[in-house]
C-alpha cells in the first residue's frame, strides 16, 4: 500500500502483526517475539525481518510465505522477508499476551525472569553451565498450577517444548522452554 509514492509502514506493521505461527496458531508471530521490524524498502517496497525460534525451525518457510501473502493482499506488492539469526531469538522476547495465550492453551510459558537464561536456578544473568542431562526446572501445572510436576520428554510436538504431566490433576501438558 503506497500512498504519495511513500510506503504506510504503519499499516504493513498492523498487517505482519496478524499473522499467526504455524506451530503455535493462538500467537502471532508478533506475541512470539520472531517478527522484528517492518521498514520500507526500496522505492516502494516493504522489508520485513524475522527471527525463528531456532535456526533449524521447520516453519520457517511457512511463516514467511504468510507473512508475504497477509501483506500482498493488503495491497503491499513488493515485499522482502528477510531472516535474521543475530541475536539469536530468546523465550524473553515473548510478550505478556503471548505468554497469557500459552497458559490458556495449557502451554506453560517459559520462567526466563526467576529461573535464568537457561532455566537454571541461580544462574540469572549470568555463566550458564554446560551439562549433559537436561535442565532441571521448576513448572507448575498450567491447569491447577500445582507444582508437583514430571518431565515426561524433553521435546513434544516441538523442539521448543518439553512434555510434563501433573502429579496432582495427573492433565499432561506442554512447556515452552526457555532459550
Amino acid at each position: 500500500m503506497v500512498t504519495d509514492g511513500e510506503v504506510d509502514t504503519f499499516t504493513a506493521r498492523a498487517v505482519a502483526e496478524t499473522v499467526t505461527d504455524p506451530e503455535l496458531p493462538m500467537l502471532t508471530l508478533a506475541d512470539l517475539g520472531v517478527l522484528r521490524d517492518v521498514r520500507p524498502s526500496g522505492d516502494c517496497g516493504v522489508l520485513v525481518t524475522i527471527t525463528p525460534t531456532y535456526s533449524g525451525c521447520p516453519a520457517l518457510t511457512e511463516m514467511r510465505s504468510d507473512l508475504q501473502r497477509k501483506l500482498n493482499e493488503a495491497g503491499f506488492d513488493d515485499v522482502r522477508i528477510r531472516t535474521e539469526l543475530s541475536p539469536p531469538w530468546s523465550s524473553s522476547w515473548i510478550s505478556e499476551r503471548g505468554r497469557r495465550k500459552l497458559a490458556e492453551h495449557g502451554i506453560h510459558p517459559p520462567d526466563d525472569s526467576a529461573a535464568g537464561a537457561a532455566g537454571i536456578p541461580g544462574t540469572a544473568g549470568g555463566p550458564v553451565p554446560l551439562t549433559l542431562e537436561p535442565p532441571r526446572r521448576s513448572v507448575s501445572c498450567p491447569r491447577c498450577e500445582s507444582t508437583r510436576t514430571e518431565r515426561t520428554s524433553e521435546f513434544s510436538a516441538t523442539a521448543c517444548k518439553a512434555l510434563y504431566r501433573c502429579l496432582r490433576c495427573l492433565e499432561p501438558f506442554e512447556y515452552f522452554k526457555e532459550i
